[in-house]
């Protein structure tokens, strides 16, 4: 019965788009040294920068400037797009499986991610039961999350974008409106007191979306905290794992925070398997 359990698992397979412009970050060899402990996923990077370091054989750099980025999507999506400035990418993400489907067409799902990332075990958390119950998961509990959600890859749910009133006028204007997560209304639903529909926004994000999809039966979701943010300290990647205070585990942990006091300018040359974030930097572990 488990080898069974386990041969399901395998076989939904995962393809995660990135896309990223400008220049390299100390933290991209972090990103890309997790990913190495998840072969059973395949990231694809789209980006113009050059990356002349080794790459596990389940990453993937796709060559594309910006420009070609926003010709794509304007093609897929019939319309003009804006799409002027790397961030207004963020907008976009629920699109990806669209914008993108001759990358991500042989895969099971696919999950739009950003790169200030650095992995955990993702199959522990996108588990057999997980990838068969649910058309897509949220790595928080309150919001769509931009830096990692997992998307069914199917017509439904790579065109649910759609249902949103405002999503034409997101994609054709300049602006970036947090379409991904819930129109820069974070404060407001962290503590769990307010849904996203006991607030005010500028246009129906992807969050209304995916409630109000959920809600008429049309799809499955689930949102749940299973990601470290913020500057906790106290977490250790440890082959692949991502732990806090030794007991508890983590999808990944997001440098959101931790970059902004943290910029040790670029990464060791050698990234050690086992390394502890505190509440001010990254350190090794000396054995």
């Amino acid at each position: 019965m488990e080898d069974k359990y386990k041969t399901k698992i395998v076989h939904k397979t995962i393809g995660v788009l990135i896309c990223y412009f400008g220049q390299w970050p100390w933290y991209f060899d972090y990103f890309i040294h997790s990913c190495k402990f998840n072969m059973s996923v395949d990231f694809f990077i789209v980006t113009d920068i050059p990356y002349d370091k080794l790459l596990s054989s389940n990453v993937y750099m796709i060559n594309k400037s910006l420009e070609q980025v926003k010709d794509l999507a304007s093609e897929k999506l019939g319309f003009k797009v804006s799409l002027d400035y790397a961030y207004k990418l963020c907008d976009f993400k629920p699109a990806y499986g669209l914008i993108f489907s001759d990358i991500l067409e042989k895969y099971d799902f696919w999950a739009q991610s950003d790169i200030d990332v650095i992995y955990g075990n993702i199959r522990s958390f996108m588990d057999y039961d997980m990838l068969h119950y649910y058309d897509f998961v949220s790595v928080r509990h309150d919001f769509a999350t931009g830096v990692f959600a997992l998307y069914r890859n199917n017509d439904l749910m790579n065109n649910l974008f759609k249902k949103s009133a405002d999503y034409i006028k997101v994609f054709s204007n300049d602006e970036h409106f947090c379409f991904d997560e819930c129109n820069h209304v974070h404060p407001l639903l962290e503590d769990g007191s307010r849904t996203i529909f006991d607030v005010e926004t500028d246009i129906q994000s992807f969050t209304h979306v995916v409630k109000i999809a959920e809600k008429e039966g049309i799809i499955k979701s689930h949102f749940d905290f299973i990601i470290m943010e913020g500057i906790t300290g106290k977490v250790k990647f440890n082959k692949g794992a991502i732990i806090y205070k030794n007991k508890y585990e983590a999808l990944l942990y997001h440098l959101i925070k931790m970059k902004a006091i943290y910029n040790p300018g670029k990464a060791p040359k050698v990234i050690s398997d086992t390394y502890n974030i505190s509440s001010k930097r990254i350190y090794n572990i000396k054995h």
